[in-house]
């Protein structure tokens, strides 16, 4: 095992080296075709499919969950190198799940990493209904899958050693949604920098989650994004805060900053979508988010920020965004020094009464813990 992940970090560095004109670069004018968007896109450097959400146990309605799952691909290069060897590949498959028990107060983080040759890792062609399926972390013999059939996402994951599982059918509620025009997302002022993204904000999820020798069946509310490019971010920009946020009233809300030193913000954009599942595009002056609160996590020395305040002047919300638990840092054991927080969060008028959920992503404030997609 040990060797196999050596191989495949020395992967991982190769890739970084590989300029990113190489690669296929996102356009305004992609021509989307669904549902075979949702399998993979070998042309571009990087891709994922990123599943959030929060549950609560039927039985016990008080007992609640966030979860994360991630399948990442990570080009290499972009053909095969001409050797007779069966570990030659073009990518890696990466895979990231989190269970954060609320009601405990723990939070549990499992990832996997291995080169997307058959001996690891199984893709599915559309119309599916399996997108991928990988082996697990060393020990669990439970296959990390995603698929999709009939409209329906379904994805399960295990982690022998954490002592987690989940198993949860993702069913959209609202329609697809593109995140910017055409789906194409600029990621900085001068476009050089752009990703190919559309979400489904809104599905009902369930299934089972396993934590602590105890199996739950679960009920909640989910959120998927999808994303592929080959240049996500600009060369200055060291990190981003996203929010994927479900308002009380049937409204969406994403909205990201991308952060360049200083944790100065260099670029910002959000969509905001509509009951009806229509998207209104945000520039960066339709709201303010100021930082309340700082986490400093003792596995890294990160100093996150945990909590903020949101305000939409046009479209009346003021809203405290207040994470479940404090401590929801992902610390990667496979590559060294990347780490970010992925958490939980619920959403707040000024008198305290809860407004909605959603789930926050934070990265770069660990030195060198931004995620390896450039």
């Amino acid at each position: 095992m040990k060797t196999r992940i050596t191989l495949a970090l020395l992967s991982c560095m190769t890739a970084l080296l590989l300029p990113a004109a190489a690669w296929e670069q996102a356009q305004p004018d992609y021509p989307w075709q669904f549902p075979q968007d949702h399998w993979p896109h070998d042309a571009y450097r990087t891709e994922w499919w990123y599943f959030t959400g929060q549950v609560t146990d039927k039985q016990t309605p008080a007992h609640r969950f966030g979860f994360q799952f991630t399948f990442f691909r990570i080009g290499v290069v972009e053909e095969p190198l001409p050797l007779d060897s069966n570990w030659v590949t073009t990518h890696l498959i990466m895979g990231h799940a989190a269970l954060t028990d609320i009601t405990a107060g723990k939070h549990y983080f499992s990832e996997m990493l291995y080169r997307d040759i058959p001996l690891f890792v199984t893709r599915g062609k559309s119309p599916g209904p399996l997108i991928l399926r990988s082996q697990p972390p060393a020990g669990t013999e439970q296959d990390w899958t995603l698929q999709f059939d009939d409209g329906q996402f379904t994805f399960e994951m295990a982690d022998r050693k954490q002592g987690i599982a989940f198993h949860l059918d993702f069913q959209p509620t609202k329609p697809l949604v593109f995140q910017g025009p055409g789906g194409y997302s600029v990621k900085s002022e001068t476009e050089a920098s752009a990703s190919l993204y559309y979400s489904f904000t809104r599905a009902k999820v369930a299934g089972s989650v396993r934590v602590a020798g105890r199996t739950h069946e679960v009920t909640g509310s989910a959120w998927m994004d999808r994303e592929f490019a080959s240049n996500h971010l600009a060369e200055n920009q060291i990190g981003w805060d996203w929010f994927s946020l479900q308002l009380e009233d049937g409204r969406d809300l994403m909205i990201y900053q991308l952060r360049s030193a200083g944790d100065r913000v260099d670029y910002a954009t959000g969509t905001l979508v509509a009951v009806d599942g229509t998207p209104r595009y945000l520039k960066r002056d339709a709201w303010r988010l100021d930082v309340t609160r700082h986490w400093t996590s003792p596995a890294t020395n990160g100093r996150y920020p945990v909590g903020w305040r949101l305000v939409l002047p046009d479209q009346g919300l003021d809203l405290r965004i207040v994470p479940l638990l404090d401590a929801q840092e992902n610390v990667s054991r496979l590559i060294p020094g990347l780490a970010y927080w992925e958490g939980a969060v619920e959403l707040l008028d000024a008198t305290g009464r809860v407004q909605g959920q959603g789930y926050v992503e934070l990265t770069g404030y660990v030195p060198g813990g931004r995620l390896p997609l450039e």
